[in-house]
């Protein structure tokens, strides 16, 4: 899909994608109805976004033709649809730089972006698709945490495996700590909720299903806070845990998840020269291009007068991009409207066969 030449020794590509959300998935979608390539960046060890860190197994309504459908299923079949497209992600990288190649007029490619592991990626325009911006798990602030981060304490899933048959304590009272309590019960020795408070930020129907279970002695569901992390050997052996009934417990574990929720990075956006408007990129809305001629931004990420922050937005939002970046890449010639019932052309970029006749 990419080309490499003598003098440049990073990935070459048409697009860069700055994130790896529905949106961004749907962006490969659209450029490739186009013919045009991608390459898609995100700061997160996996593809989803927000979608896929924070609600895993929360119903949504409102995408069209899908009366319920939850975020997972959403991603994988948004990545599904990509797939004829051949995108290449690269994946827990962060763009620290987006610089622009013009001094050279004869240079094809644009953008310089560099991520805070050393890739090197030349576009030829680039669709900032990035939510609400660059996100970091809030951390737990418990001293001693540091050095058994990603050892027992872990604050993103990668593998179920890694937790099987463990004893789990899991922090947080959102969508992301009770869906992974879910679960993770199947396939934990115990698993043990806590959170601050007894009011959840979780679905509804998520936390009745944990009651149900912790009826069953399935689960534990505990309210209060960790104030020590209990360690022997430099290996972490029990909580202390501060309950707002004044009682203090120790609870043993083998492995600590926290989902506290993730925090957005956001300078960067002001350091590559984009305009903003309350920390969302000004965008024309005939073009989806922003202050910076050749970047485009879609989704959360961008605003413009009655913006929504809507997946289905930011699926015609894509769609309306994928057109102009067809045209800017084609000196502005007219960009033709392919429908996929019945363009032979879209048919050959899917890599399907339809009989029209």
């Amino acid at each position: 899909m990419t080309s490499i030449n003598n003098s440049f020794s990073g990935t070459e590509t048409d697009v860069v994608i700055i994130g790896a959300g529905p949106v961004g998935l749907f962006q490969v979608f659209e450029l490739g109805l186009q013919g045009i390539k991608a390459v898609v960046i995100d700061s997160l060890p996996h593809i989803g976004g927000q979608c896929r860190e924070l609600y895993p197994q929360k119903p949504i309504f409102d995408i069209p033709a899908l009366p319920q459908i939850n975020a997972l299923e959403l991603i994988d079949n948004l990545a599904q649809q990509a797939s004829p497209f051949d995108p290449e992600y690269l994946l827990d990288n962060r763009v620290v730089a987006i610089k622009r190649l013009e001094q050279d007029k004869s240079l094809e490619h644009k953008f310089l972006l560099i991520t805070d592991k050393g890739k090197h990626i030349r576009a030829k325009a680039v669709i900032i698709a990035a939510g609400g911006g660059s996100f970091e798990p809030v951390k737990l602030k418990v001293p001693g945490v540091e050095p058994l981060v990603d050892k027992q304490v872990f604050y993103r899933i990668k593998d179920l495996k890694q937790h099987q048959d463990k004893d789990l304590v899991i922090l947080g009272g959102g969508d992301s700590a009770f869906d992974w309590a879910l679960e993770l019960q199947k396939v934990a020795n115990s698993v043990t909720l806590i959170h601050r408070s007894s009011k959840y930020r979780a679905a509804q129907s998520s936390v009745q299903l944990v009651e149900n279970l912790c009826s069953k002695l399935k689960m534990q569901l505990l309210t209060g806070q960790v104030t020590e992390l209990i360690t022997e050997n430099n290996t972490l052996k029990q909580l202390r845990v501060s309950g707002k009934d004044g009682v203090t417990r120790r609870i043993e574990l083998d492995q600590l998840l926290v989902f506290f929720g993730l925090s957005p990075k956001l300078s960067l956006l002001k350091d590559w020269g984009l305009e903003l408007h309350h920390n969302q990129i000004k965008v024309n809305t005939e073009t989806f291009e922003t202050s910076q001629p050749g970047i485009y931004a879609v989704g959360d990420i961008n605003w413009y007068p009655g913006k929504q922050k809507l997946i289905l937005s930011g699926f015609h939002e894509a769609a309306l991009a994928a057109f102009a970046v067809k045209s800017a890449l084609t000196e502005g010639k007219r960009v033709p409207l392919l429908y996929t019932t019945t363009s032979p052309i879209a048919h050959q970029r899917l890599g399907v066969s339809v009989d029209l006749y």
